[in-house]
């Protein structure tokens, strides 16, 4: 018998899904404490969470015959995926179930803005009648900025063709070809929807290339009668700066759900009536709910049945599974991909992995994909690993090719990454000395010797004969 705890209120659609499954039992538990979830979690193959569960490294010291965690939801930040997959536990989650609710969230808010519902309402239940004063604004013509197009960002610019509106869309990751099927204008940054946007919805993850993105230079660049919509991640928007731009009337308005800290510290956006505030609700239907709660339950049930393994966000086999060398080059790799992503600017189309020397006698499959999580992590919310990276990036149109050069034994082994951007190409090389020591020790046809942790500064300069001399 498989047995799965629950520990967080779960729709009662996916308790069903499990109880019918062949040879499963659900148990529910929900409310309890960190040191009662690690006593009990070890008696069951499976978990299903949402939220309010941390799964902690405490609650998997002793996971006993638990394989695999469920989280009904997107954000994973309540596990600790590193401490679960050194335990060999699969962690998946449901980033599919919310989509159409979170993406139904953003139009619902743009359109109470345009027809000032929420201020409207308000006046008449405290007894005025100012048609005037409430005169609102069509959706139908206006431009569409949208920001991220993943599920979500895909999901709102589709239906906000539904109002006849222009949609201008920038993702680095994006596949052109999929956002033109839904009449899309991809742009080259994000300047051009600053400039030229009615209306700008964000829908990327919150991380260091993210914070503060639209901060007080890019909302200049706006025109004054911009309105601004955050139901992706708090902090996308600086709030200080949207709040001085709503005080000084530089916007037409702003519709934010999600908040840096949550709850917020303060209130201070509920002074504007061109501002309206929601308490983080973009997933909060009941639809939504439902369909997380039996995603959750559905991959869950295949993946302890011997099925199909879904939305997996880890490789419980990863852990020791490498070679030494190729678990070195795999460090490597993934350094050096961080390192690119933030030197090859623009959309990224493709990735061109090459091996020299004897490191391509070996199975090195492990070390073209960190490369790839470390390149494309900035891009995701959720965490890439092995298991998932590599569909996600066919999902953006990005192709890895990766080859072997198998040479004399006096060629130093090598891995070499080719990044192809519509903006630039980025070459990078590293090797692993003596066995541990990573380095870098080519970029863009220079020969260097650096080694890849702490801050690197890289700079690119023209070569222009005079330049030191102007100087000087």
């Amino acid at each position: 018998m498989i047995k799965i705890l629950i520990t967080d209120k779960l729709a009662q659609e996916g308790i069903d899904l499990l109880n019918a499954a062949d040879g499963v039992e659900a148990v529910v538990k929900t409310g309890i404490s960190e040191d009662e979830l690690a006593k009990i979690i070890g008696g069951h193959d499976g978990l299903i969470i949402r939220s309010g569960t941390k799964v902690t490294a405490k609650v998997l010291a002793n996971p006993g015959k638990l394989k695999a965690i469920a989280r009904a939801g997107v954000g994973v930040d309540n596990i600790d995926i590193p401490e679960a997959t050194r335990k060999g536990i699969l962690v998946m989650n449901t980033p599919g179930g919310n989509t159409l609710s979170a993406a139904e969230h953003t139009i619902a808010l743009m359109l109470a803005m345009s027809r000032n519902v929420v201020p409207a309402c308000n006046s008449l239940k405290a007894g005025a009648w100012d048609r005037k004063k409430y005169m609102g604004n069509q959706l139908n013509g206006k431009i569409l900025g949208v920001i991220g197009l993943g599920r979500i960002g895909m999901a709102v610019a589709e239906m906000a063709k539904g109002f006849n509106m222009k949609i201008l869309g920038f993702d680095p990751l994006a596949a052109p070809a999929d956002a033109e099927k839904l009449g899309i204008e991809v742009t080259d940054g994000l300047e051009e929807i600053f400039k030229e946007a009615d209306y700008i919805s964000v829908h990327v993850p919150r991380n260091e290339q993210t914070l503060n993105m639209i901060d007080a230079e890019q909302i200049k660049m706006m025109k004054p009668t911009v309105r601004l919509i955050n139901c992706a991640r708090g902090g996308i928007i600086n709030e200080d700066a949207l709040y001085n731009a709503l005080a000084e009337g530089a916007i037409a308005g702003a519709a934010l759900d999600v908040y840096p800290t949550e709850p917020p510290a303060n209130t201070r956006f509920s002074e504007f009536e061109n501002c309206l505030v929601t308490p983080h609700l973009g997933a909060s239907t009941t639809e939504a709910q439902i369909d997380v709660a039996v995603e959750a339950a559905q991959i869950l049930v295949d993946a302890l049945g011997g099925g199909p393994v879904r939305n997996a966000l880890n490789a419980p086999a990863a852990a020791g599974a490498m070679p030494p060398v190729v678990s070195q080059y795999a460090e490597l790799a993934q350094r050096i991909g961080t390192l690119v992503s933030t030197i090859a600017s623009g959309r990224i189309k493709d990735i061109e992995v090459q091996y020299r020397g004897s490191i391509a006698e070996m199975a090195v499959e492990p070390v073209t994909l960190h490369f790839a999580i470390g390149l494309l992590q900035q891009h995701f919310e959720m965490p890439l690993n092995t298991v998932n990276v590599a569909i996600l990036a066919k999902e953006r149109g990005i192709s890895i090719d990766e080859t072997k050069n198998i040479e004399a034994k006096d060629v130093a082994a090598s891995f070499s990454a080719k990044v192809v951007t519509d903006k630039v190409t980025r070459t990078v090389t590293g090797s692993v000395f003596g066995g541990t020591q990573l380095r870098i020790i080519e970029i863009d046809g220079f020969n260097i010797e650096v080694t890849p942790q702490g801050a690197v500064l890289v700079i690119f300069n023209d070569d222009k004969p005079g330049v030191i001399g102007s100087v000087g």
